[in-house]
């Protein structure tokens, strides 16, 4: 077994069911995030959770708040809150080109998945977000109930 195989072995996807849901995603980009040594491991283990987090430029910075990364119960170095902010890693121009987007009225910074890449680095993938509102989760529904009805339709067929 290769490197690369074991690194897909043991390398959970964490996803941010809600996101889909309740935001309109315009645009996504993927991002570094800076971790201490433990958090890493809990990540490889699953027990990391994107809901109710969310992005923020500060000081030319991107920053995550409320990601839940519970602690790694074989660490007895240091303890690290779970839900402590994080750093992001874009360079100067992404993060330039996103905070000119996100003045736009109701724009928001959104984690939708996280993963770990081919070198066994783990990566987010954020997205330029638009709330929606109660109507627009009701065409999305119906939308994807029609696609649904006619993807039956054409297997019978």
């Amino acid at each position: 077994m290769t490197k690369e195989q074991k690194n897909k072995q043991y390398a959970p996807t964490i996803l941010n069911r809600k996101a889909r849901r309740e935001y309109e995603i315009l645009e996504t980009m993927v991002a570094g995030i800076e971790l201490k040594g433990s958090e890493v491991k809990s990540v490889r283990l699953g027990k990391a959770s994107l809901n109710e987090s969310y992005a923020i430029i500060h000081r030319g910075e991107v920053w995550l708040e409320n990601m839940q990364i519970s602690e790694y119960e074989h660490n007895h170095v240091e303890p690290i809150d779970p839900k402590r902010t994080r750093k992001l890693l874009l360079n100067r121009q992404e993060i330039e080109k996103l905070r000119l987007k996100l003045q736009q009225k109701g724009l928001t910074l959104i984690p939708l998945k996280a993963f770990f890449n081919s070198k066994g680095v783990l990566k987010l993938e954020l997205g330029l977000a638009k709330g929606k509102k109660l109507h627009d989760k009701r065409e999305s529904i119906k939308a994807r109930d029609t696609q649904r009805q006619l993807q039956r339709l054409k297997r019978q067929y």
